[in-house]
């Protein structure tokens, strides 16, 4: 994306400082969640804080706290937190998520973390960080979430589909179970491409369905426009 922000109905995100852009991906996540009833949300790699400002539109009682490793785009994602209508329910911490010790447990967190673990490296650090799982990497989350979410607690997150597996196995380990789950597709006729997934402590029965971004002939889905309309201006 060429452009330096992308404008939604309610907020503008600026992102030209900040190694990942404005994606389908981080809309469909802040869309998607189960953000109504939290009341205290942690957003993991917030990077220009697209997700964690989508929640707080969603939902006008959430406390969000928005961390990001990055410096650039944790001021970054500062500045357009500060130019949201919700600026004073958002905190973003320049930190490891790791090393970020909250004061309550969460009731939700959220993620779009790394995802090519296995894909030629950049040669720019900062795209490395936001790209790969040197620093954030599923296991981590899990472990991490373990500790800090609320015993009812929530963890929503997008993947790519060939990661499914890793994904399932690595919220086992640390006791969490799928709790939804939608695959993701471009349009009929093409694979998966990405996988929402909403996990929690408690293993019940998983509802799974599917979403397609476009018909067939180029357009936006219905299931998509009703997904993301509150957010994008040409919905």
């Amino acid at each position: 994306m060429s452009n330096s922000y992308f404008k939604f109905k309610q907020f503008t995100i600026f992102h030209d400082r900040c190694a990942m852009k404005v994606g389908t991906d981080g809309v469909l996540l802040g869309a998607w969640c189960q953000a109504e009833s939290a009341h205290r949300v942690l957003d993991i790699g917030t990077g220009s804080g697209l997700i964690a400002i989508q929640i707080a539109q969603r939902n006008p009682h959430a406390d969000i706290t928005a961390v990001e490793i990055e410096a650039e785009a944790a001021k970054q994602a500062s500045e357009n937190v500060f130019r949201s209508p919700w600026n004073d329910r958002i905190h973003v911490v320049c930190t490891d998520f790791r090393n970020y010790c909250p004061s309550k447990s969460f009731d939700l967190i959220v993620t779009n973390p790394p995802y090519f673990m296995d894909a030629l490296r950049s040669p720019n650090i900062l795209r490395r960080l936001a790209r790969h799982a040197e620093g954030l990497n599923y296991d981590s989350i899990f472990r991490y979430a373990y500790k800090v979410l609320t015993p009812t607690g929530h963890i929503a997150i997008i993947v790519p589909a060939e990661m499914e597996r890793l994904v399932t196995d690595a919220a086992l380990e640390s006791h969490f179970y799928p709790l939804r789950q939608t695959y993701v597709f471009t349009k009929p006729g093409k694979p998966c491409r990405r996988i929402l997934f909403e996990f929690s402590g408690t293993d019940t029965a998983c509802p799974k369905n599917e979403l397609y971004i476009e018909n067939e002939d180029g357009s936006y889905s219905d299931a998509y426009k009703d997904l993301t309309r509150q957010f994008y201006l040409a919905m």
